[in-house]
């Protein structure tokens, strides 16, 4: 386990479930996946199996605080309606109380590229309330640059807890990975 900014602790390996087609194979890939061992599942909205992967989470039978649970914000929630409105969205779908992490999945997505700043900063602060309301325990950023983490660290009150970016051995981003350890943001690949 790693210990996020927040001291919610997050299991070493996780998984994912992007490409996963919605139905039987995502709720029996979860299921699979958990009787192998893993208490992390990576999902989002985007990803369109949602309710299958939190019907699989259900048949597991396990104790929800076994498990640690993230999903993200698609790029037509930025804002801070849309964004409370795909929070809900996520935990209906996954028939949760809450998720252990949830994320901004893209930074800067084409429909606000000029106003990516106060988007993601409006979309940041319903994120906020959320984990005071308790919906989310944790919160953080997917595919961020240093810039994008700069821009939002202007308005935050919550500083991310977790940047989930393409990294691996023959794509080490120095830069990201530098900058995301200097501001105690773990790096999740």
């Amino acid at each position: 386990m790693y210990e996020l900014n927040n001291g919610i602790k997050i299991p070493k390996v996780g998984f994912g479930t992007w490409q996963t087609p919605d139905g039987d194979v995502a709720e029996e890939s979860v299921v699979a996946a958990l009787e192998a061992g893993y208490r992390h599942i990576d999902t989002a909205a985007i990803y369109g199996n949602e309710e299958s992967v939190g019907r699989g989470i259900k048949r597991s039978g396990l104790n929800r605080d076994e498990l640690f649970i993230t999903t993200k914000l698609w790029n037509d929630k930025h804002s801070y309606e849309g964004a409370k409105q795909g929070i809900d969205e996520s935990l209906k779908k996954l028939d949760l109380d809450y998720v252990d992490l949830y994320l901004i999945h893209w930074p800067n997505p084409a429909g606000i590229r000029g106003e990516f700043e106060t988007a993601n900063s409006e979309a940041w602060r319903a994120m906020e309330e959320a984990v005071n309301e308790g919906k989310i325990k944790a919160i953080g950023v997917s595919n961020f640059h240093p810039h994008h983490i700069v821009a939002l660290l202007k308005t935050a009150k919550i500083k991310p807890a977790v940047n989930q970016i393409f990294l691996n051995p023959g794509d080490a981003q120095p830069e990201i990975v530098s900058y995301c350890q200097e501001k105690n943001i773990l790096l999740e690949a």
